[in-house]
C-alpha cells in the first residue's frame, strides 16, 4: 500500500491485495505480475465487481506501457477506449489461472457510443435573432456568455441549445470527460461518450457541490462540465461565495481541492453560460417593475465585479413583439446549419493560433487581435 501518504479508499484494492497475498504465500506462481495493473472489488464468493474510475485507470495503465485487468462489470466502460492492454475477468480464480498461464482472459468488446437525437434545436426559437447570433459567437470562440432579460424572453431556451452548436468531443477530450464522470456515475459514461457535457445545477447548489469536496475530494459540477458547458440559470440566486469560487477555475481551467486527508487537482475548463433577470421582479424600470432603485441595486450587487468580469459577452434578451408567437413564421436556421459555421470558425482559430479565442492570453491577444486605428480609438473612447 505504499506510498503510505497517498489516501486510499473503496474496494478497488481488493483484487491486487488478494493476488499479492497469494503470491507472497507461494499459493500463486505469477512471474509476470509486475506487467499488470489489477483493479476490482471482491465479493465474499471471490466474484469480481466493478469499481468507479475504471476508464481512467485503464487509460493511465496503457499510457505507462502496462496491461490492466478489470472486472467484467466495467467492460462497457473500458471498451470505449479500444485498448489492447485491457483484460476482463469475473472471478478471482480466473485471474489466478491467467497469471499462472493456465487460462486466457478476454479483451473487452469495443463499445459503441449511444447515439442520442438532438432534443433542442435552434430553429425552435422564434425571433431573438441577436440572441441567436450571440450564441453562435459564444460557441465558435469558446466564450463565457451572460444573458439578461425579463421572464419569458427565451433566455433558458437559448442557453439549452448551445450544445447543439458545439462539435463533438475529440478522442482525448472524451477520455478526459469520461474519466471524471466515471468517478460519480459510471453508468452514464457510455451514454455520454463524445458528447459535450452540459451541466445545469440548481441555484441552491452548495459550494462543495459546485467545485467538489469531501474527505477524499470528489469532482464538482465545474469538473463534470469539463470540455462542455456549465449553465447557471437565475444567476443572482446562487450564493455569492459559490460564484466567486468559480473565478480562479474559469481563468486556469482547473480546480485545486485541499482537504485534511488529500490534495487533488481536477480539470475544469468549461464554458460558462448564465441567465438572469434585470431586477427582483424580473423587469426593467417601468410599469411592470415594482422595485425601488435601491432594491434593484441590492439585487445586482449579489454579483461581484471580478466575477462579472469573467463573462466575455453580455447580451440583452428583450421581450418579443406582441403577437409574434401566434403568427405563422418561417423557421430559422437549424442547429446543424449553425454548427457547420461554428466548426469552420474553430478550425480557423486552431490553424491560426492553435487554441480558441477565449483561451488567448494577453501577449497572444496583442499578436493575433490587431485592431485598426479607428477601431482602437472607438474602444478607448
Amino acid at each position: 500500500l505504499a506510498p503510505a501518504d497517498l489516501p486510499k479508499e473503496g474496494g478497488r484494492y481488493d483484487l491486487p491485495i488478494a493476488i499479492a497475498l497469494l503470491a507472497a504465500s507461494e499459493q500463486l506462481t505469477a512471474n509476470k505480475l509486475d506487467e499488470y495493473e489489477l483493479v476490482g472489488e471482491l465479493a465474499l464468493t471471490g466474484a469480481l465487481r466493478g469499481v468507479p474510475g475504471a476508464i481512467s485507470s485503464a487509460t493511465e495503465a496503457i499510457k505507462s506501457g502496462r496491461k490492466i485487468i478489470v472486472a467484467k462489470d466495467n467492460e462497457d466502460e473500458v471498451g470505449l477506449i479500444n485498448g489492447e492492454g485491457c483484460l476482463i475477468a469475473d472471478h478471482l480464480q480466473a485471474v489466478c489461472a491467467f497469471l499462472e498461464g493456465k487460462h486466457a482472459l478476454e479483451r473487452p468488446k469495443p463499445t459503441d457510443a449511444v447515439s442520442r437525437a438532438l432534443q433542442h434545436d435552434l430553429s425552435d426559437v422564434i425571433g431573438q435573432e441577436q440572441g441567436k447570433r450571440g450564441l453562435e459567437i459564444t460557441a465558435a470562440g469558446g466564450h463565457n456568455l451572460l444573458l439578461i432579460g425579463p421572464p419569458g424572453t427565451g433566455k433558458t431556451m437559448l442557453a439549452s441549445r448551445i450544445n447543439g452548436l458545439l462539435p463533438d468531443l475529440s478522442n482525448e477530450e472524451a477520455l478526459e470527460s469520461a474519466a471524471i464522470l466515471s468517478l460519480v456515475n459510471a453508468e452514464s459514461v457510455q451514454k455520454q461518450w463524445r458528447q459535450r457535457p452540459f451541466r445545469s445545477p440548481h441555484h441552491s447548489a452548495s459550494l462543495t457541490a459546485m467545485v467538489g469536496g469531501g474527505a477524499i475530494p470528489g469532482p464538482g459540477e465545474i469538473s463534470l462540465a469539463h470540455n462542455g458547458v456549465l449553465f447557471l440559470d437565475e444567476l443572482p440566486e446562487f450564493e455569492r461565495r459559490t460564484l466567486d469560487a468559480l473565478r480562479e477555475p474559469i481563468e486556469s481551467g482547473q480546480i485545486h481541492l485541499s482537504r485534511t486527508r488529500a490534495k487533488i487537482t481536477y480539470p475544469a475548463r468549461f464554458q460558462l453560460v448564465a441567465a438572469m433577470n434585470p431586477s427582483p421582479t424580473g423587469h426593467y424600470q417601468g410599469n411592470h417593475n415594482r422595485c425601488t432603485p435601491e432594491q434593484t441595486l441590492r439585487y445586482l450587487n449579489r454579483l461581484s465585479g471580478p466575477f462579472l468580469d469573467r463573462f466575455d459577452l453580455s447580451l440583452e434578451i428583450p421581450l418579443p413583439p406582441p403577437g409574434i408567437l401566434s403568427k405563422t413564421v418561417v423557421p430559422g436556421e437549424s442547429s446543424a446549419t449553425v454548427k457547420q459555421r461554428v466548426m469552420a470558425a474553430r478550425e480557423r482559430q486552431f490553424k491560426r493560433q492553435n487554441k480558441l479565442n477565449a483561451w488567448l492570453d494577453s501577449p497572444e491577444i496583442r499578436q493575433f487581435c490587431k485592431l485598426e486605428s479607428e477601431d482602437a480609438m472607438w474602444l478607448e473612447g
